[in-house]
């Protein structure tokens, strides 16, 4: 007999070799008709996988994040399927879950292209393909046999990833006429798919190499009920309307220039000055916790990368180095921040007083992102991050966390972020990657302790990712969801036991001894690019007052009411209020519905009326006309909702 431990805490004994299916059935048979995949040990595996020993178990279903990744991964195979049926040679690459669906890369047979006229069809043989209700069926065969087998049906793309893994029995899975390499985990069957959707079709490079061939990656995202594919395809609808790059557009808040290049965002005045403004309330804040402002050159030498291990880790990442010939020096566009920070702290000698030493910078970075990755300003290849590094004391290591946690909740709160749409994540090392990390086991125990200790003190709930966190340390990260659900990762803390030792970073302690620093990255916004990007679709570009680049529209009915528009938009300025004049030769009608689309929260119409009795009639966006006051009551008014939302920040 073996004991498994719930998640509640409670124990049962089981024989051993029982399955996640057959725990779920002793539960209950509903619950044993929801579940979709188990973890074991954290590690997530098939309803039918055998546990052999003593286990903490944890039945996933639709609602979990691990169970809508088995679903999707089954899914990817299934579309595989479909493609397979649908288009005779073609060749298959890798068909991961993602956050919304899941996608799989494919090289279709010389004269076959995938397009979206094709998307009915794919579905249909998806469907078609789902009255079997297949099992999804794992073996496990050797590494010779699984290359003959995908050799003699000309799969390279897989013989390729099989020939990279170590001897011995390498898995399988197959269902229908489709066989698969894959590690799993996966459904039972394809049973609990009712409704699928292809999505899109886009070129990506084979394993993200511009060398290798180009692949036709087709995403789609599949459901257990038909409604909730109607609610998501009613959410994309909602998703277009709020795309942050037409918003943008509308608002002339950014752009990109072919010229300039791929991916390099160019802020026009007005997202300057949103921009600017989200920096100001962010520097406000900080200033009360005793951040100092750093400015850091924007390329770096090589060495420094080296020295960091930013280049080991990320070096085909970023835009390579810059070299002169008459010195003979690599240089790069700075890709990282920490280094020049670490420099800064070593630039003087340190004492157990100084500390923590805390120093922030808005430093713009630069990593060369593949094309086909680029997406608006939620991924470019330069931004800025409102990066700040503390050094601190191993004594203060968890006090410090708790009020970068505490400046990250502020933030989110200005933004109506609240607990309901935040989820916190504790990234964690794979203790079976040693070559993915930097550091010694006791450090990197310390630095997860710690940010295991601040969530629990501060009554914060998180889960655990095992192997998300940085190559240099454990990290907190904070999901966002905006308004239509979407979850975007924004904010993070990481603890670092490993710079300060590359470096050599020391301060002096009480006993007159040298010592080393635990050093505290920070980005409560995570980069001002996605931001900026997540909050104009959350908002759907109907920023708070006090941060729109543009409070107030004064539109004169007429061109014999245009002097006094500018009056009272003089009038406006003055006194600290945001205002353009529409004098367009157009009727007011039409002036009303273009600064709508404009996101302007609020229009002053001004006539002869008006402007005989010193007045403007008052039109809020999104709700009722306010009637009519005078330029200067209505400064006041707006001053006042100003400071009262600013309170909050």
């Amino acid at each position: 007999m073996i004991k498994i431990t719930f998640p509640d805490g409670s124990i049962r004994e089981y024989e051993a070799g029982v399955t996640g299916l057959e725990i779920a059935k002793s539960i209950s048979e509903r619950l044993a008709q929801d579940v979709l995949s188990v973890g074991v040990n954290g590690e997530t595996r098939d309803l039918s996988a055998p546990i052999e020993s003593d286990a903490k178990v944890q039945l996933y279903k639709w609602e979990d994040e691990e169970g809508k990744h088995a679903f999707w991964h089954t899914s990817s195979h299934l579309l595989a399927e479909a493609l397979q049926a649908l288009y005779p040679g073609i060749q298959f690459g890798i068909g991961p879950a993602i956050e919304n669906g899941f996608y799989y890369d494919v090289y279709p047979a010389e004269g076959q292209v995938i397009k979206e006229s094709d998307f009915p069809e794919i579905e249909k043989k998806m469907m078609e393909l789902l009255q079997a209700k297949s099992e999804m069926v794992r073996k496990q065969i050797s590494k010779a046999d699984a290359l003959k087998w995908f050799g003699e049906r000309g799969q390279e793309f897989k013989c390729e990833l099989i020939s990279e893994l170590e001897d011995g029995h390498i898995s399988t899975y197959t269902q229908g006429n489709f066989t698969d390499l894959c590690r799993g985990p996966h459904l039972l069957s394809t049973a609990p798919i009712k409704a699928v959707k292809v999505l899109s079709c886009a070129a990506a490079y084979w394993r993200g190499d511009a060398s290798r061939p180009m692949m036709t990656r087709v995403y789609a995202i599949t459901f257990p009920k038909k409604k909730m594919l109607d609610e998501y395809l009613l959410m994309l609808e909602e998703a277009k309307k709020r795309d942050h790059r037409k918003i943008g557009k509308e608002m002339e808040l950014f752009m990109f220039s072919e010229r300039v290049g791929k991916g390099l965002p160019i802020w026009l005045p007005k997202g300057t000055d949103l921009r600017l403004r989200l920096q100001d309330m962010l520097r406000r804040i900080q200033k009360q916790y005793g951040y100092q402002e750093v400015i850091t050159p924007h390329i770096g030498s090589k060495q420094l990368y080296v020295t960091s291990g930013h280049w080991d880790h990320y070096g085909k990442d970023s835009f390579q180095p810059i070299h002169t010939p008459e010195e003979d020096e690599e240089y790069m566009l700075k890709p990282m921040n920490c280094p020049h920070h670490c420099e800064i702290y070593a630039s003087k000698p340190r004492s157990y007083r100084d500390l923590p030493f805390r120093c922030a910078e808005f430093g713009t970075v630069y990593r060369y992102e593949q094309s086909g990755e680029l997406h608006g300003l939620t991924r470019v290849r330069s931004f800025t991050q409102d990066d700040a590094h503390i050094f601190c004391r191993p004594d203060q290591v968890k006090d410090e966390f708790i009020k970068v946690m505490d400046i990250i909740q502020r933030v989110f709160a200005t933004f109506h972020f609240t607990d309901e749409n935040v989820e916190v994540q504790i990234s964690l090392r794979d203790p079976n990657n040693h070559e993915k990390y930097i550091g010694s086991d006791e450090d990197w125990a310390t630095a997860e302790n710690a940010i295991i200790e601040a969530c629990q003190e501060k009554g914060m709930k998180a889960r655990m990712e095992t192997g998300e966190a940085a190559f240099y340390g454990p990290k907190l990260d904070f999901m966002v969801k905006d308004a239509i659900g979407r979850r975007w990762q924004l904010g993070t803390i990481q603890v670092d036991y490993q710079l300060p030792q590359r470096f050599e970073l020391e301060y002096v302690g009480e006993d007159n001894q040298k010592h080393r620093p635990v050093m505290i990255h920070r980005a409560p916004f995570g980069s001002m690019e996605r931001f900026v990007a997540v909050l104009i679709e959350h908002t759907a570009g109907r920023f708070p007052l006090w941060l729109t680049p543009e409070q107030v529209a004064v539109l004169p009915v007429s061109e014999k009411s245009n002097d006094y528009a500018w009056e009272v938009s003089k009038l406006l300025d003055q006194r600290g209020v945001r205002t353009i004049v529409d004098d367009r030769n157009e009727k007011i009608g039409r002036k009303i519905r273009d600064n709508e689309l404009k996101h302007i929260p609020f229009m002053l119409i001004v006539g002869e009326k008006e402007a005989e009795q010193h007045l403007v009639s008052v039109r809020q966006q999104g709700a009722e006309d306010k009637g009519q006051m005078s330029p200067e009551a209505f400064a006041e008014m707006i001053n006042g909702l100003v400071a009262e939302q600013m309170m909050h920040c």
